[in-house]
């Protein structure tokens, strides 16, 4: 019935681990895909600025996060299509796939390359407008927060974390919507819905009404605010780390 009663009955029909069920195809791509997404928003800065020192508009940085969404769907689409699977696979009560790596397995000899890439429109359609409003909008509230007089690298680490934090609300705000239609087409048997996304769209507004593209909208809020205040830290760490032992790389 809602965020609660899917944590409450999880935690009693799997135990605690049935709450990280499908956890290790994501673990496993997380480190390239945070590499390649700002890697990615770096690229999209610079292909838009005459000089290194340019300060871009927010409608450039949001472009430039775009870019990054692009980038990381050739990671994030096969990673989350095995983990919709897996976690889906414990409320059917059929064990198919004995783990993320017997689930690539599977989908490739069932239908090549493309079984496992299903649902990578639909993973673009989330990730390119919401990596460009997750950037954006980190930019937006440095620069907010960053005192007169001062410096945005000299936030600190409280301001840093909520800025980071909010920028990752605001990026699932608008991703919610595409990731409902994402994980239902990435679930759903083969040739359920033969028009890709149109299909799951009219499916799920016939039976459910509108409201059901936000479904999962609390648990993704509960997360989004900690997991992206802890990524953005850590990235502003790594880049003091690292302009601090080869400041001209």
């Amino acid at each position: 019935s809602g965020t609660f009663d899917c944590f409450r009955k999880t935690l009693v029909g799997e135990g605690v681990r049935g709450l990280y069920r499908g956890m290790a195809a994501p673990i496993i791509g997380v480190t390239p895909m945070f590499a390649v997404c700002f890697f990615g928003f770096g690229l999209g800065k610079r292909l838009q600025q005459r000089k290194p020192d340019d300060v871009l508009t927010y409608p450039q940085l949001f472009a430039a996060g775009m870019l990054s969404g692009v980038f990381t769907t050739v990671i994030m689409a096969p990673g989350e299509r095995i983990k919709c699977l897996l976690q889906i696979q414990a409320a059917t009560g059929e064990t198919k796939y004995s783990g993320p790596l017997d689930c690539a397995k599977q989908l490739y000899r069932e239908a090549g390359i493309r079984g496992v890439y299903k649902g990578t429109v639909l993973t673009l359609m989330r990730d390119v407008p919401a990596s460009g409003m997750y950037f954006m909008t980190y930019e937006w509230l440095k620069n907010i927060l960053t005192p007169e007089g001062k410096s945005v690298s000299d936030l600190s680490v409280p301001r840093i974390l909520f800025a980071g934090g909010l920028a990752g609300i605001f990026n699932w705000a608008v991703a919610i919507p595409p990731d409902v239609l994402k994980s239902r087409f990435q679930t759903a048997p083969p040739g359920k819905y033969p028009n890709g996304f149109r299909d799951v769209l009219r499916e799920l507004i016939r039976e459910e009404g509108v409201a059901s593209l936000y479904k999962g909208f609390t648990a993704v809020m509960i997360r989004a605010f900690p997991a992206n205040a802890a990524c953005f830290l850590g990235f502003e760490v790594a880049m003091k780390f690292l302009n601090w032992i080869a400041p001209g790389l």
